[in-house]
């Protein structure tokens, strides 16, 4: 075997080819190190005196469906420069691993089509290997992502299981990228974040979150120049299950059979938008005749639709005019549940209309998370955290298969 094959085909450069051995379907190539390469691997001097060998071998790139192996005797090597005895540097792996290089790019190419699992099978090699060599070349990539472009974001919470336990995610909403990813939910879970970010030097303009109180305050002190805009899809989220909740004491307190037959079940029809109601299913008149039973669910509902325009509006100046006529209305409405809902709105009255300014939101991150609910529902969970969070982290890289 010619060494131009050697580095071609195995990625060996500066080693002879010995001999090949086929040995229980496997196949062994012998090489070893030419003689003009074995210095010290200290302080690279070639003044070396040899102290024997170390034989050891590495999964290679297979043959076809054969597995190869390199054998190689490491040489041991005294340096008459620095006084010390080592083994020579081996240029085709790491000393710490049993595969070369070459096996490694493979075994990662084979990732971005396969999961773990299918690799190591197809491999015929451990799963934790597999695993392994994914992970480090993950943490190589996006373990510690650039700051320093950063201009706007994204910030939400999301479940990985029972027994509450959350991961905060931080997106970047111009590339689509998730930059960070903390245990558990609030203030306390972005502390390692905002330290990186002030060491980037990065200059935030804008963050989409939700009307949570801890991240508020967590933006607000430590990004004290950027403008929060609140997510609208979270403020009408917010006022579905406000809605949710009042149709639910509404239904309780009618006692006649009759009417109260027409308001069972109708909580769907309440939250879905009008141009979503089948008619098919009669949900229009469904909807129609239990809002005709009861004047104040009817309120509530049509003010939810009139809420939902306050996105629509052709400017900050008109949108700031309908919102301020629409807390008035709710407010003075005699609706418990909107009065309540007015006063929210009022408290978050800036961070609102700060869409106009910038017209960002945390929908992009609501779709990272439903993947990563998909990676985590598909591997049947991940044993190894950091490895999970890393997964996240590159899951805007299409490289990876989802999962493991």
């Amino acid at each position: 075997m010619s060494t131009s094959l050697l580095y071609h085909g195995f990625g060996l450069r500066g080693y002879r080819y010995i001999r090949t051995e086929y040995i229980n379907g496997h196949v062994y190539f012998t090489v070893e190190m030419k003689p003009d390469q074995i210095r010290c691997s200290a302080c690279n001097c070639r003044q070396v005196v040899r102290r024997g060998r170390v034989e050891r071998r590495f999964r290679s790139l297979p043959i076809g469906r054969k597995t190869v192996w390199i054998v190689l005797a490491i040489q041991r090597v005294w340096c008459t420069a620095c006084n010390l005895v080592r083994q020579v540097r081996i240029n085709f792996t790491d000393a710490r691993y049993t595969y070369t290089r070459a096996f490694e790019r493979y075994a990662l190419e084979l990732c971005r089509h396969m999961t773990i699992k299918d690799v190591a099978r197809h491999l015929n090699v451990g799963w934790d290997m597999i695993k392994d060599i994914q992970k480090r070349n993950l943490e190589k990539r996006f373990s510690h992502p650039k700051l320093k472009h950063l201009k706007r974001l994204a910030i939400d919470e999301i479940s990985i299981g029972a027994g509450h336990n959350y991961l905060t995610i931080v997106l970047d909403l111009d590339s689509g990228a998730v930059v960070f990813v903390g245990d558990g939910k609030g203030a306390d879970a972005l502390i390692p974040f905002w330290r990186r970010l002030k060491c980037s030097g990065a200059t935030i303009e804008a963050v989409a979150i939700d009307m949570s109180r801890a991240y508020i305050q967590a933006v607000r002190e430590n990004l004290p120049k950027a403008v929060v805009v609140f997510d609208h899809f979270h403020v009408i989220k917010l006022y579905n299950d406000r809605l949710s909740d009042f149709r639910r004491q509404l239904f309780n307190q009618i006692e006649d059979p009759q009417k109260k037959q027409v308001v069972k079940g109708t909580r769907w029809l309440l939250l879905k938008n009008p141009e979503n109601l089948n008619t098919e299913r009669s949900e229009p008149n469904r909807l129609k005749a239990a809002l005709e039973l009861n004047q104040p669910l009817a309120a509530a509902y049509y003010m939810k639709e009139d809420l939902r325009q306050a996105w629509n509006q052709p400017d900050k100046e008109t949108a700031k005019t309908f919102l301020t006529d629409w807390v008035y209305r709710a407010g003075s409405s005699m609706v418990p549940m909107l009065a309540k809902m007015a006063r929210t709105i009022a408290t978050h009255f800036h961070g609102i209309l700060a869409y106009y300014d910038y017209p960002i939101s945390t929908g992009p991150l609501e779709g990272t998370n439903n993947k990563i609910k998909t990676m985590k529902r598909q591997a049947y969970g991940f044993r190894d955290n950091q490895f999970f969070k890393l997964k996240i982290m590159a899951l805007h890289n299409t490289k990876y298969a989802l999962v493991g």
